[in-house]
């Protein structure tokens, strides 16, 4: 059986690259494939500054370790195109071609390879070096496809977009009884998560007379400073923080709303939030970052929204409160959506379909 090794954060971690790990584990990937997992990163561990620098400098002998132990025959390597996981994750790609493994190298978010190193064209150069080292770079949307094209025509490059289990269908939502409309925010709590705006354009959406809420879930930086410009707002009894939330708690919040408020503008990979939204016929308003458009169509499942614009926020507001017929359609539209292109079986058969290429005879 083929031994393919998976490097990322601990298992039981709370970020979107743990959920696609236990996702191919959990999948039927594990009966096809021997999986064993490497943890790499910080994430998942509570450790002082003194231990995580001996993890950072004994990791890459552990690595070896793990190889010689393991013999995988394909290393998975999770990563991103930002500074502190390119330097680290390196280090790991380096180590496995010196020892003769096939190595996947699997791209979660971050900045695009022109960006990323803009004027120094010696690190340039390295990124181009180390991403021809990988026999595949795995990417989550047309649009970064595009960008590593562009970059480097040489690179073996596949388009392989997240998933999610879907959970049970909510046929009704709750406009449909004709109430005020129910947001909801699941995210980090973090500025340039557009959370600021949303909350500016509940207000506005208040002053043209409508009465929708907004549940917030999730936990992050902003907390303090979110929950003051609420009650500046006059929005404390409009707004609910309920913290993070997760399992059947997550599922209790989608089903109880009827919008997805998220007008990111930070480097968004592709967000689990929205194809879990879109399961849960929760209509998104979002701004068209990463692979969000090739997730969504602008205006069939939801609408775009610009970064910074909420005024434009309040207007697909109350146009949606305003025509409860056609969110009805677009939560239907997402629901379809998510079934027919983002399921894990899906994603299993593309893992499936690539391990198989990269260990095929030459």
């Amino acid at each position: 059986m083929t031994t393919v090794m998976l490097l990322g954060p601990s298992l039981s971690a709370v970020s979107g690259v743990s959920t696609h790990l236990n996702q191919l584990f959990q999948s039927t990937l594990a009966q096809q494939f021997h999986l064993v997992h490497f943890q790499v990163g910080s994430e998942g561990r509570a450790e002082s500054l003194a231990r995580k620098l001996q993890r950072f400098l004994w990791s890459p002998f552990q690595f070896v370790g793990a190889l010689l132990r393991h013999r995988p025959d394909i290393v998975h390597l999770n990563t991103s195109l930002e500074p502190k996981s390119y330097w680290r994750d390196l280090a790991y790609l380096i180590i496995a071609k010196a020892m003769a493994r096939k190595v996947m190298y699997q791209v979660h978010g971050g900045d695009l390879p022109e960006k990323f190193f803009a004027n120094k064209p010696m690190r340039r150069a390295l990124l181009r070096r180390a991403l021809r080292m990988a026999d595949l770079v795995v990417l989550l949307a047309q649009e970064e496809w595009r960008a590593y094209r562009a970059f480097d025509a040489a690179l073996a490059l596949s388009v392989i977009p997240n998933a999610i289990e879907l959970a049970a269908d909510p046929l009704i939502k709750p406009a449909a009884s004709g109430g005020p409309l129910a947001l909801v925010y699941v995210g980090r709590l973090a500025e340039n998560k557009g959370i600021f705006d949303l909350v500016e354009a509940l207000a506005l959406v208040h002053q043209a007379g409508a009465a929708s809420t907004l549940v917030i879930a999730g936990s992050g930086p902003e907390q303090a400073r979110l929950a003051a410009r609420v009650q500046s707002l006059g929005l404390t009894g409009s707004v609910r923080f309920v913290g993070a939330v997760f399992g059947e708690q997550k599922n209790k919040v989608w089903d109880e709303a009827d919008l997805f408020g998220f007008p990111t503008y930070h480097r968004e990979g592709l967000p689990y939030a929205l194809l879990e939204s879109m399961a849960a016929r929760t209509v998104p308003l979002i701004c068209p970052v990463g692979a969000i458009p090739d997730v969504m169509q602008d205006g069939v499942h939801g609408y775009f929204v610009a970064p910074h614009d909420a005024r434009a926020l309040a207007d697909a507001i109350l146009r949606l409160d305003a025509d409860r017929p056609l969110l009805a359609r677009m939560g239907q539209a997402c629901r379809a959506r998510a079934e027919q292109h983002y399921t894990v079986a899906r994603l299993a058969e593309d893992f499936r379909a690539a391990y198989v290429t990269l260990t095929a005879p030459q």
